[in-house]
């Protein structure tokens, strides 16, 4: 074999080299993509560059993996449906105390499951692992209760978190919602709750 033939045997094997490494590299991004939804976009935009949150992500997954996050018995998940019920009646009356409820109801269940509840960014990115869809909802109301210990949430915004944490609550439960009792929360006695 003559040289050319030969540069021209090696330019082809680092070109198949290449595209089989772009392609294998394109199939990660996507299958991320997929697992994290939303989040995916998020932690692109936090972290600049798709190599470097595609590398959060994945040790995000390995963590989690590691956790042993596991269902809750059909009885705790009664206990908690029942303690959210009552949250929610709550909050007619009580808007405030009724999110700082469902704050520690969310962590009790995320407790519960095996997640870890130390510091809120290691909870969010703990949570966005298997609920990927609704950890955008656990910043907003975490945002929404900050403003509101600075007194500046409205009671509107109050029923917004209330509404951000009901979405990440009924996915950590892992249950359907009950449709008559888990409508938008309002803020007056003739609208619906929570």
């Amino acid at each position: 074999m003559d040289s050319t033939t030969m540069l021209a045997v090696a330019v082809a094997a680092v070109a198949v080299v290449a595209l089989v490494w772009f392609m294998l590299s394109r199939r990660r991004s996507e299958q991320l993509r997929q697992r994290f939804g939303p989040e995916y976009d998020h932690i692109l935009q936090t972290e600049g560059t798709a190599r470097r949150a595609e590398r959060e992500l994945e040790a995000r997954a390995k963590r989690v993996e590691a956790l042993h996050i596991r269902p809750l018995s059909p009885e705790d998940a009664g206990r908690f449906d029942r303690g959210w019920r009552a949250v929610q009646t709550r909050f007619v009356d009580d808007p405030k105390g009724a999110v700082a409820e469902a704050d520690r109801l969310v962590g009790e269940v995320m407790s519960e499951r095996g997640y870890p509840v130390g510091d809120f960014e290691q909870r969010v990115a703990d949570v966005s692992v298997d609920h990927p869809d609704v950890v955008m909802n656990y910043r907003a109301a975490r945002e929404i209760a900050l403003l509101h210990s600075r007194g500046q949430a409205s009671t509107e915004d109050l029923r917004q978190a209330m509404v951000h944490y009901r979405a990440l609550f009924r996915d950590l439960l892992e249950t359907e919602a009950p449709a008559a009792t888990d409508s938008p929360v309002h803020t007056t006695p003739e609208r619906r709750r929570p």
